[in-house]
């Protein structure tokens, strides 16, 4: 069953277009990943789904709920949770204060309740504290919960922020590039995580990445772009050996070259 849904969607800046003309389904419990050069769209593609970008044409679901009819603060509470390319945490905030924030759609006391801390704010204020806390065992941040964001490496913030994200409990996360930056030791725990994510707690995981080892490690389904179009769709070995995509990664020369060397990745 398909979870999301992008049908003939198109996004255009002025006279340049992002997304052209863009089909894509990602199923309930896949690993689905967005590949491509610098520039092909697969970022843009990721703000129309949290509706900072609204296509010219084409529609997009969620779960059978049109998410252009939606504002970009609505989108969370559908159950999708994102995190960004350039790590957005609140730097003079702690670990845990982060990882709080990513409960802000579970919330149901009131404004008064919150101020002064009494009626259902105690049963929820445990109940907040327990999903947080479960999270920080599964990505072993134990020893960073109360320390503060600024002062972490670059590696430790990156899983922060997939924490802060995964407190939210969603039923899609969108991993924009979890790998960018990452050492080789980094990018298998990664790899590990996006595994358990999708095996322990049943979320579905669409990704842009242009790490196409962890790629062909993680995903079940892979689509490259490049221009805002589709290239290729499938799996990441069918992918990766399509001339199109080649030719979009390294040029028109290279097709005879990896033809001849039989099928090197990538």
């Amino acid at each position: 069953m398909s979870l999301l849904e992008l049908k003939n969607v198109t996004l255009k800046f002025g006279g340049v277009t992002a997304v052209n003309d863009l089909t894509m389904s990602v199923e309930e419990g896949q690993v689905f990943a967005l590949v491509g050069p610098n520039g092909a769209g697969k970022s843009t593609v990721f703000n129309m789904i949290s509706r900072f970008y609204t296509p010219v044409t084409g529609s997009i679901t969620f779960d059978g709920h049109d998410l252009l009819q939606r504002k970009a603060d609505r989108v969370p509470q559908l159950g999708i949770a994102r995190t960004f390319q350039n790590i957005e945490l609140f730097e003079r905030a702690t670990v845990l204060q982060n990882l709080l924030v990513g409960r802000h759609r579970h919330r149901r006391t009131t404004l008064l309740e919150e101020m002064f801390f009494v009626g259902r704010s105690w049963n929820e204020e445990r109940a907040h504290r327990h999903a947080v806390e479960e999270v920080i065992e599964f990505l072993d941040l134990q020893a960073y919960r109360d320390k503060y964001i600024m002062g972490l490496p670059y590696g430790v913030r990156k899983v922060v922020e997939l924490a802060r994200a995964l407190s939210s409990k969603p039923r899609l996360l969108l991993l924009d590039e979890p790998a960018s930056g990452l050492s080789v030791e980094e990018t298998q725990d990664m790899r590990w995580w996006i595994d358990d994510i999708r095996r322990q707690m049943g979320i579905t995981v669409l990704m842009v990445e242009h790490d196409m080892g962890l790629v062909g490690k993680v995903s079940d389904r892979v689509l490259a772009l490049d221009g805002g179009k589709k290239l290729a769709e499938g799996t990441a070995a069918e992918v990766q050996k399509d001339p199109k995509v080649i030719e979009a990664y390294l040029g028109t020369g290279a097709i005879s070259k990896t033809a001849s060397a039989g099928g090197e990745r990538v």
